[in-house]
């Protein structure tokens, strides 16, 4: 199995393989791109980002600057907003429903490491996919943790540290979040 293989599988993986680091560039180039082109062509940001997501819709709206790892395994679904400063950290799978918003500085990083120093020092890392439902609102400066899920018709306050799966209709808040209101 190759380096990419392991990757996408959640397994321990290389990130320094040549495909690995290729692939990276090509997604920091796209990025690059789309940070910098004029807030008045609306329409070329989009293209980019169609092109670099794994699936997207016709109507999404992604405010600079916004960073990803790879983008081919973001897909987000119909009247998608990301606002200032979106990281999106996409070793595995990232999949976001429709009618979903994400407010400035959120990071959803689906990229880990190995607690064990001695394995940490080997360089090796891995992955676990996220997941957010359809109809979900991301607060400012929350952060979504690898591996969660959450449901639909979830709202994420601002700062917000999620670390564990949600369902459908809470309003989640804290560090560790928790919920604090059913919708």
């Amino acid at each position: 199995m190759n380096e990419k293989a392991k990757m996408l599988a959640g397994e321990f993986y290389n990130p320094l393989d040549k495909e690995l680091v290729q692939l990276r560039l090509q997604a920091r180039l796209k990025t690059e791109s789309f940070n910098n082109i004029s807030a008045a062509n609306a329409e070329e940001r989009t293209a980019i980002i169609n092109s670099l997501f794994g699936s997207s819709s016709a109507n999404i709206y992604i405010e600079p600057t916004f960073q990803c790892d790879y983008g081919v395994n973001i897909h987000v679904g119909e009247n998608f907003y990301a606002n200032f400063g979106c990281v999106i950290l996409d070793v595995a799978e990232v999949r976001i429903g429709d009618n979903c918003a994400i407010a400035p500085q959120v990071g959803i990083y689906t990229a880990t490491h190995p607690v064990d120093p001695k394995q940490r020092l080997s360089g090796l890392e891995y992955g676990k996919p996220i997941t957010i439902g359809n109809n979900c609102w991301i607060g400012g400066n929350a952060t979504i943790n690898p591996g969660v899920t959450l449901g639909n018709n979830v709202v994420v306050a601002s700062g917000a540290v999620v670390t564990k799966n949600f369902g459908d209709n809470v309003v989640i808040a804290g560090n560790p979040a928790r919920v604090i209101k059913t919708v």
